[in-house]
């Protein structure tokens, strides 16, 4: 089926079912799972789409502005608008603590950095609070775009004290594997997340449209001994992670 037939009107537009903006979103979406609209393909111009749905063109904008805002197109200048190629989606544990390789790996993506920073800097305010550091010390520092799939997934920013990670020139794939084979990995770790709309710098690192929604993930990492070893500032991609965490009733009596 071509997208002129599968926008035929008769088909999905009606009275009752929403805003026309929605239920023409709506269709789009259909078309882009059903695979009429692959990735990287072009949709019709607002004009052309007009006439097919016998919309308005604002109400034709409007709808294409919301699946922009979502994620599922891209508008180049010049071009027109395009369907996302779509990040592959990965469902990440809350209750286990690995790096970004290991779960890649276990699910057969191959991963791929390209690096911002690395190196030894003296340490930011925020990086000394939550590292326990004194202002004269230094702090190891990477930063880098993670890839899977041939997609950029999330942008990590880490900082380690020095003497935990003396070179960080060491780190090229996993931070954990040098850290583990100095016996210093980490055994336990607190993650704070928020939801985001992604910044104009960051979005461009992730090759999404500015203001589209991903994950800020702030964690702090501890050794067995109950030494902060990492403070790490990752953003996700929104479209590309499910985070999942398993819940347990308590074990603690109702003492109400």
């Amino acid at each position: 089926m071509t997208i002129t037939e599968f926008l035929t009107p008769e088909d999905w537009l009606g009275k009752g079912t929403g805003p026309r903006y929605v239920q023409l979103r709506r269709r789009l979406e259909e078309a882009i799972e059903q695979g009429i609209l692959s990735p990287n393909a072009s949709l019709p111009p607002e004009r052309e789409l007009a006439e097919l749905t016998g919309l308005s063109r604002v109400t034709v904008r409007k709808a294409i502005q919301e699946l922009v805002a979502k994620g599922a197109i891209i508008q180049r200048q010049g071009s027109g608008s395009f369907v996302r190629d779509a990040a592959p989606r990965v469902e990440q544990s809350l209750s286990v603590l690995t790096s970004f390789s290991e779960d890649m790996q276990r699910r057969g993506l191959e991963t791929r950095s390209t690096w911002l920073e690395r190196g030894v800097f003296m340490p930011s305010p925020e990086e000394m609070v939550a590292l326990g550091l004194g202002a004269d010390a230094s702090v190891a520092r990477i930063a880098r775009i993670r890839e899977a799939g041939g997609k950029p997934m999330a942008i990590e920013r880490a900082a380690l004290p020095t003497d935990i990670l003396s070179n960080p020139l060491l780190v090229t794939t996993s931070l954990y594997e040098v850290l583990e084979a100095e016996g210093l990995r980490p055994v336990r770790a607190i993650q704070k997340i928020s939801a985001i709309n992604l910044e104009e710098d960051d979005a461009a690192l992730l090759d999404v449209e500015p203001g589209v929604a991903g994950l800020s993930i702030q964690r702090t990492s501890y050794l067995a001994s109950g030494r902060v070893a990492e403070f790490t500032r990752s953003t996700y991609r929104g479209d590309a992670y499910d985070f999942v965490a398993e819940l347990r009733l308590s074990n603690a009596k109702d003492k109400r």
